[in-house]
């Protein structure tokens, strides 16, 4: 039998830390602070509330995406296409984990490969920003044509190399090298944070390098951070470093179309999202804990219904009628 690669291995503690022991951040990522303004008379059918909207030239059903989780080990095969099939079935979005395993070992293509079960899925490849640096155009290009991804998602991670003992600690040429991914990739190029969060100033970098989508990531959710440290007592102290969720949304909306991320964990919480100013919003560590239960459908339907509640109760029949709907902040 091979022996794992340091990078499949890392993949593996990842997941098994995530699941084992949660590591969420203890601050929130802020949506208490936010409210709908009820609306006691909508003057419409909760039946007809639509949330459909378009996303990489396809039409979602619904504005979720079931961001990046895992991929490049054995049983992430599984996962991602656990994920990829329930993406397919409810009208989502879905994104894969860093793909760097498999540019290391072609052998894990497997692993993230979803075309079979999400034909119709708008679907982001992924890799990290500092292997931007080391890779040529030519090989992002084929690992994103390998899954069939409709964008590239370029994952922002500083703080968690930070806390690595192995990791990667010269960002120096990062926005250099997005620059040039956007400008000769054939796909559009979105840009994520891994659960610390992105600033308004960042967003405008971002805007001028070319990105179309940025993903805030922000604090709430999984602390990456804490799951360094738990897994190899790294540099402790930075467990709640970050910008919380809403924060990051209210300082980057207008400057580029985003997708919400970072501790939502309510269909009711991506609604105020979307009405605070993103597009879509996602989450991982809920859909990873559902699918290892075996309630993930159950899941997305909760979120749906809470979705199509909030919307009704805030007499918002669309998604850009949501956008638009009328919030408190505490």
């Amino acid at each position: 039998m091979k022996k794992p690669t340091k990078t499949e291995s890392r993949k593996k503690q990842h997941v098994d830390f995530v699941l084992d022991k949660g590591a969420q951040y203890v601050k929130t990522s802020g949506f208490e602070r936010v409210e709908f303004m009820h609306n006691a008379l909508p003057e419409i059918s909760m039946d007809s509330v639509d949330l459909s909207v378009r996303f990489l030239g396809s039409t979602l059903r619904w504005p979720i995406v079931i961001c990046a989780a895992t991929g490049g080990y054995g049983p992430a095969e599984r996962i991602n296409h656990d994920l990829a099939s329930a993406a397919q079935r409810h009208g989502l979005a879905f994104g894969l984990g860093s793909q760097r395993a498999m540019i290391e070992e072609p052998a894990l293509a497997k692993t993230y490969n979803v075309r079979d079960v999400a034909p119709d899925v708008p679907l982001l490849a992924n890799i990290g920003a500092y292997q931007l640096k080391h890779y040529p155009i030519k090989k992002i290009e084929a690992m994103v044509s390998a899954v069939d991804a409709d964008a590239l998602a370029i994952h922002l991670n500083a703080l968690q190399e930070a806390i690595q003992p192995e990791g990667d600690r010269d960002f120096s040429g990062v926005l250099c090298a997005i620059t040039k991914t956007c400008e000769r990739l054939s796909v559009p190029v979105i840009v994520k944070e891994t659960g610390a969060g992105i600033s308004q100033d960042v967003a405008i970098r971002l805007k001028e390098a070319g990105v179309k989508y940025i993903d805030v990531a922000g604090a709430g959710g999984t602390s990456w951070s804490k799951v360094e440290y738990l897994r190899s007592k790294g540099v402790p102290g930075f467990e709640e470093w970050g910008i919380p969720t809403v924060e990051c949304i209210i300082q980057c909306r207008g400057v580029l179309p985003l997708i919400a991320s970072g501790g939502i964990r309510c269909g009711i919480d991506g609604a105020k999202a979307i009405a605070l100013g993103a597009e879509l919003w996602g989450a991982a560590y809920p859909f990873i804990v559902a699918q290892s239960e075996g309630k993930l459908d159950a899941k997305i339907e909760k979120y749906k219904k809470q979705m199509q509640v909030a919307a009704y109760l805030s007499g918002s029949k669309s998604h850009e009628e949501l956008k638009r709907a009328k919030l408190i902040f505490r």
